[in-house]
Parts: structure tokens; C-alpha cells; sequence
């Protein structure tokens, strides 16, 4: 792999983990309910499930579920239920607190399941690193090594974002605490949880 290869690809990682995301949310709630150490090892999960899913990629079951209608369908609505309850449930939360569903589990692997169920609940991700990896694979070349390359690209960079939302929340806690700032934070986290819910429950599979 050339290093202008690998800078198009960091440049396009960049671009998707700096973007807010259902990830980034429930951190960032986190964080200001428990702290950042808590919020840190929720960041921790949402990664493992990345690794999880690039590891899934490079077996070839990225192939599996975009061939597969049923499971692809199954693994969507899975997902858009989960992101859906995150949603409703920010929204409907006490307008005097920031909150995400299950802040009562504080404990560390509380905290890091929260973590990975958010980072797993879009199959799509699957789609993607199948899709995205094989444009950046030199045929040529050993695949192992660039693979390990992107993918701790990819880690690196989605822990160096979650971490930055992370500390920044912790330092903002008390700004973002008033209750008519706590009450807009919530339903705007509602709403980006319900809309992924619905972007992911109207998805097609990558052959549709």
C-alpha cells in the first residue's frame, strides 16, 4: 500500500469518526452523568464492536450479509429497534438531566456492553468495511499487514474522537446541566437516535 493510498483512506476515516453519531452520544451523555473514566469504557465497547465487525469483513461475511436478504433483515431491525428505544427514551427523559437509557448501570461492564450494543447495531457497518477495505488492499501485496494497517487506522482515530466528545463533555458538564440546555441536549439526542433508527430500518442491502 502506497502512503498516498493510506492518506485517502485516513482523510475518509477522519471525515466518518469526527462526524456525531449514535456513538458519540451516548459518550458524551455519559460523561456527563458518570464521568469520563465511565464514558472512556463505554468508548471502549462501541470500538470493540468495530474490531468486531472488521473482523467479520475480512473472514468474507461481509459477502454472507450482503447475499443474505433474511439475515441482512433481521440484523437491520435488530438495530433500528435498539437506536428507536435509545431514542424515545432520551426524548421523553427528565428535562432537568442529561440522560441515555441505562445510566443505573454504572458498573464496568454495564458500561462497555452499553458501549458495544450501540457500536453493533448497524449491520450496514459490515456492508461498509466489506466495501471500504478491498478498494485499499494491494492484490499483490501480503493482505494481512494492510489490513492490521487499516483497521488500527480506523481504531485509532474512532477512540481519538469518542475521547475528544468525551473530555469535552466532562469539562462542559456544568454548562450543559441547566435544565433548558439539559432538555434541548436530550431531544436533540432523541431525535439523532430515532432518525439513525429510521435511516437503518429503510436501508437496502449493498447488491439492492
Amino acid at each position: 500500500m502506497t502512503l498516498s493510498a493510506w492518506l485517502v483512506y485516513a482523510l475518509a476515516v477522519l471525515v466518518l469518526t469526527v462526524t456525531p453519531g449514535p456513538s458519540v452520544l451516548v459518550c458524551v451523555s455519559t460523561s456527563i452523568n458518570l464521568g469520563a473514566r465511565s464514558a472512556l469504557i463505554t468508548a471502549f465497547g462501541s470500538t470493540a464492536a468495530i474490531v468486531c465487525i472488521m473482523g467479520l469483513s475480512a473472514l468474507g461475511l461481509g459477502a454472507t450479509l450482503a447475499a443474505s436478504e433474511t439475515l441482512f433483515t433481521v440484523l437491520k431491525w435488530v438495530g433500528a429497534g435498539y437506536l428507536l428505544y435509545l431514542g424515545v427514551a432520551s426524548i421523553i427523559s427528565a428535562d432537568r438531566d442529561i440522560t441515555v437509557p441505562e445510566t443505573t448501570q454504572t458498573t464496568s461492564k454495564g458500561l462497555f456492553v452499553r458501549g458495544l450494543l450501540v457500536g453493533a447495531s448497524n449491520p450496514k457497518a459490515l456492508l461498509f468495511f466489506g466495501a471500504l477495505f478491498p478498494q485499499f488492499i494491494v492484490p499483490g501485496q501480503p493482505h494481512l499487514p494492510q489490513f492490521v494497517l487499516l483497521g488500527v487506522t480506523f481504531v485509532f482515530l474512532e477512540l481519538f474522537w469518542l475521547g475528544v466528545y468525551t473530555l469535552f463533555a466532562a469539562k462542559a458538564k456544568s454548562w450543559l446541566q441547566q435544565p433548558r440546555r439539559a432538555r434541548l441536549f436530550n431531544r436533540t439526542t432523541g431525535v439523532v437516535f430515532v432518525l439513525a433508527a429510521g435511516l437503518l430500518a429503510n436501508s437496502k442491502r449493498a447488491d439492492a
